[in-house]
């Protein structure tokens, strides 16, 4: 029975929607005039201008910071959980509660930090946005890593065990090497999060640091130039990039899990 082509009307149009304004923003951010709706040309000068910008240059260096050490947390805390839950404690209400995190709005997970931070009295800073956004991304990294896991051959660590090596030296040896496709996989999902989180760090850095998502949130505020669209085209870019990469080492940890 053939299908009538305005079926793939929907399909499309969806695709349309979702990707047509990221392809017009990045095609704006090679603009050579100063509007940034009307094109006037091809011009590099927009990324020069951001090279230049100290504001935007600091705003680079705190998420980087903040990307890197959420993502050391996220993915030691998240593979851990992953293994506890697979391999140890079997339930149904913790493997709830560590989805939680990524399940609550950013909106209610920031206020509740601030709180947290309050209630400690913890300054705000980079150290704070960074155990914020290790919270937040150590869901992730915990799912990602349970499905490797689920599908992982379990024989070489029954075997490990039954020649006298211990909890630590079977994990170290069996179970973590065959885990690492889904734990990188689930490190570059971390820093891609940290990377465009907004909500979260607005709510948890303080005044003295901002991060870069702030940093064009502030300047949006005043309008959007060409500038705004060449800082968005090289986050997508890292975005993508790493997006990408997890999703291929993902598809390589399981193809080498069926061999």
């Amino acid at each position: 029975m053939r299908r009538s082509k305005l079926l793939y009307v929907p399909f499309w149009a969806t695709y349309a929607f979702l990707y047509l304004p990221i392809i017009v923003l990045v095609v704006m951010s090679f603009n050579s005039g100063d509007s940034a709706y009307s094109y006037e040309g091809f011009s590099l000068k927009w990324y020069g201008e951001l090279a230049k910008d100290e504001r935007v240059l600091d705003g680079v260096v705190n998420t980087l910071i903040v990307a890197t050490g959420a993502t050391v947390i996220a993915t030691v805390l998240g593979t851990l959980l992953a293994v506890g839950l697979v391999r140890h404690t079997k339930s149904k209400v913790l493997e709830a509660v560590s989805l939680m995190p990524a399940v609550l709005p950013d909106l209610v997970l920031a206020i509740g930090l601030l709180v947290f931070y309050g209630m400690i009295q913890l300054t705000l800073g980079l150290y704070s946005a960074i155990l914020a956004h290790g919270v937040f991304a150590m869901a992730f990294v915990a799912a990602v890593v349970r499905t490797r896991l689920s599908g992982a051959d379990t024989s070489l660590e029954e075997a490990s065990r039954d020649l006298g090596a211990g909890p630590v030296a079977t994990f170290m040896k069996i179970t973590l090497p065959q885990l690492m496709p889904g734990i990188v996989a689930g490190a570059l999902l971390a820093f891609t999060l940290s990377l465009d989180e907004f909500v979260i760090a607005f709510f948890t850095i303080g005044n003295s640091d901002q991060t870069l998502p702030i940093v064009i949130y502030s300047m949006i505020r005043f309008g959007v130039t060409p500038k705004i669209n060449a800082l968005a085209a090289i986050l997508l870019l890292v975005s993508f990039t790493a997006v990408i990469a997890g999703q291929r080492l993902t598809k390589i940890g399981e193809s080498r899990a069926q061999d």
